[in-house]
């Protein structure tokens, strides 16, 4: 079968490897239809894996998949079926998973094409606890930005920073993947939105997609728009994801008692931060890092209802790594899926 496998750094290679074996008992075979990329793949194809990996390894963390065979004692589940697979190998048995935090697991044995063998092969045995079914009005793509964007969106506002309708939110880099959907998912809530982008194309495209404000971050003092656009009150919550570069400004956008959910580092991993301002004004910090098994449920159900996500591009396995080129770069608005 054909494999996009990563042998080193920036060395990604599409080769023939051995099909796996028949699916063990509690397990499916999936046939890959389609992976979306994400900033992870561009961190795991820099050499940037938080834990030990054995080279080489399959890549793709985020996919959509079809059920082909049943391994012994799988129940609910038929062949044809098509699923959203959920890429981190949790234990299923700690408190947290037995609580449905499969995001929090204490025994996590890795990521999926992060720290082992990932989505990106037309065959891959998977544990069918580990599988979330995709409902049949939601196209391939679609389902393919399910288990980790849109969900991750889900858990950084309703789960982290419980996002009520009517306040306003500040989306920083409102032009990503998950910047897109939580444009959408803020004004489907009622809320006023301001995004940021980096330049104006994308700032038109986000007020496109329902942005009542939008800043270009390379020309503008995005603090100081939140706050002259809420007449100095700031805002009530701040969708970070950029890192360094914008850490400070999202702190001074928020309003007394504001609300701050970070999820990604991508502008670099340590920021100074004014603590007398988090006291003071009593800001709320969350770190969000992945999603539960429900969050992946739930962003499907809400693209069955209209909801999608924006697909800057779809492009064939063989163009994966140009995908990642547009990723890194920045060039990209929305999701890119690549179809196996």
């Amino acid at each position: 079968m054909r494999a996009l496998r990563l042998h080193g750094d920036r060395d990604l290679r599409l080769e023939d490897i051995p099909e796996p074996p028949p699916p063990a008992p509690g397990e499916v075979r999936l046939r890959m239809r389609g992976i979306a990329l994400n900033h992870i793949d561009v961190w795991g194809w820099r050499g940037m894996a938080f834990a030990q990996r054995q080279l080489p390894i399959c890549v793709g963390v985020e996919a959509v998949g079809e059920i082909v065979a049943l391994g012994e004692g799988v129940e609910g589940w038929t062949v044809g079926d098509r699923v959203a697979p959920y890429g981190a190998q949790t234990c299923g048995v700690c408190r947290a998973c037995r609580e449905g935090r499969d995001n929090l697991c204490e025994n996590v044995s890795g990521i999926m094409g992060f720290h082992i063998d990932g989505f990106a092969r037309e065959f891959v045995n998977q544990k069918a606890r580990l599988m979330v079914r995709v409902p049949e009005a939601v196209s391939t793509e679609d389902a393919a930005c399910a288990a980790v964007t849109f969900s991750t969106v889900e858990h950084m506002l309703f789960d982290n920073a419980k996002l009520q309708p009517g306040e306003t939110i500040l989306v920083q880099a409102g032009g990503s993947g998950i910047g897109t959907i939580a444009i959408k998912q803020a004004k489907a809530l009622g809320c006023t939105v301001i995004a940021t982008a980096g330049d104006d194309e994308k700032c038109a495209k986000a007020q496109a997609l329902g942005a009542d404000h939008v800043v270009n971050y390379s020309e503008k003092n995005f603090a100081s728009v939140a706050r002259r656009v809420t007449n100095k009150r700031g805002v009530d919550v701040v969708f970070e994801h950029v890192g360094a570069s914008t850490w400070s400004g999202s702190l001074l956008a928020l309003c007394l008692g504001g609300r701050l959910v970070t999820c990604g580092s991508t502008s670099g991993v340590s920021a100074e931060t004014n603590l007398m301002m988090i006291f003071q004004r009593q800001l709320h910090i969350f770190g969000s890092f992945g999603a539960s098994m429900r969050n992946v449920a739930d962003g499907l159900a809400k693209m069955a209802g209209g909801m999608t996500p924006v697909l800057d591009r779809v492009v064939p396995l063989e163009d994966f790594r140009d995908g990642l080129d547009r990723l890194e770069s920045r060039r990209v608005f929305g999701k890119i899926v690549v179809t196996i």
